[in-house]
């Protein structure tokens, strides 16, 4: 087998716009079937992306033995169930973020991979492969702007449409599980740990009940983050990693687009330089590495006990905003 064979979880927007697309675009990925709870829009799918099987439920594509792994972009609330019922099916998982509605149910995932360990699981934070943030890392590690201290990062859009998942609560909607989880994530794989304690201040919609603006500290003891994630602000998006001897600025950190390069500076003392990534998609890197781990039976890029301690620093500021204190980890 020199490919995997991919099935998707419905015809979710992500899906259907950028990472079904950028599957198709790698070497290592067949994506063969799309599933939905209404036929016709699986059919309707599949001929616009010329995928070859369409089915009208979840269960019937799980059950399809020709089919390896499975992609998830159903609404947050139905990550962890379709996960578990994918590894009992025997297929591979990739998951979209936020894993799950809670550390407590990102548990219940990894035990059920660890239950069946020749399955691959992760949680699809596509960020991480883009060459910036592999650079980023690498700059950090070398010693490049001195010991780390602090990083800075922000992310918003605006919506407010009552029937837009990431503003239904019941589901899982609000800026942290949306985006916020980047900013925690990012801090979590630049420092290489967990922090010691977080600190955050949440302002929730008085109609939708979702959490609109939140604002974090994390303390990793060696240093700090900040961050500030939005549903009703300005779109705009910014990280800044700061060290004793240097600055990094990553212009696009989170959904850098396929076609046009993306840049980066590296600032020091003496002077400033601009870093140009050409453009790549990194839907596709992440599809082609997750499968490369199924190929050859390595482990996956990015551990699902991560997906489970991004989930413990999210409820930690979600409850440190509610009682008005630090929140130790």
């Amino acid at each position: 087998m020199d490919t995997v064979r991919w099935g998707i979880l419905s015809t979710a927007k992500i899906g259907r716009e950028k990472v079904i697309p950028a599957m198709q675009a790698g070497k290592f990925c067949n994506v063969t079937a799309i599933a939905s709870r209404d036929i016709t829009h699986a059919q309707s799918e599949t001929r616009r992306l010329n995928i070859p099987k369409a089915y009208g439920s979840y269960e019937e594509l799980l059950n399809d033995k020709e089919i390896d792994a499975v992609y998830i972009p159903l609404p947050n609330n139905l990550h962890v169930p379709w996960a578990i019922k994918a590894i009992e099916a025997n297929k591979h998982v990739l998951c979209e973020k936020p894993i799950g509605l809670s550390s407590a149910e990102a548990k219940q995932l990894l035990t059920a991979a660890n239950n069946k360990p020749h399955l691959k699981v992760m949680e699809a934070f596509m960020y991480r492969f883009h060459p910036q943030w592999q650079h980023a890392q690498k700059l950090v590690e070398e010693g490049k702007i001195g010991e780390l201290k602090t990083i800075h990062s922000f992310f918003s859009y605006y919506n407010v449409d009552p029937a837009n998942i990431r503003n239904q609560k019941d589901i899982g909607g609000g800026g942290m599980m949306d985006i916020g989880c980047y900013c925690i994530s990012l801090a979590r794989f630049i420092f290489g740990k967990q922090p010691q304690r977080v600190s955050g201040i949440v302002e929730y919609d008085p109609e939708l009940q979702t959490d609109r603006i939140a604002s974090g500290i994390l303390d990793f003891s060696t240093g700090t983050s900040l961050f500030t994630c939005s549903t009703q602000l300005m779109s705009y998006q910014r990280v800044n990693i700061l060290g004793t001897e240097g600055r990094i600025e990553i212009e696009i950190p989170f959904n850098a687009p396929p076609d046009i390069s993306t840049r980066s500076w590296l600032s020091t003392k003496t002077e400033t330089g601009e870093i140009v990534f050409e453009p790549v998609d990194q839907y596709t890197i992440q599809a082609d590495l997750f499968s490369q781990s199924i190929l050859n039976n390595t482990p996956v890029p990015t551990s699902l006990q991560d997906a489970v301690n991004n989930m413990i620093v999210m409820e930690a500021v979600f409850q440190s905003a509610k009682d008005g204190r630090w929140i130790q980890l």
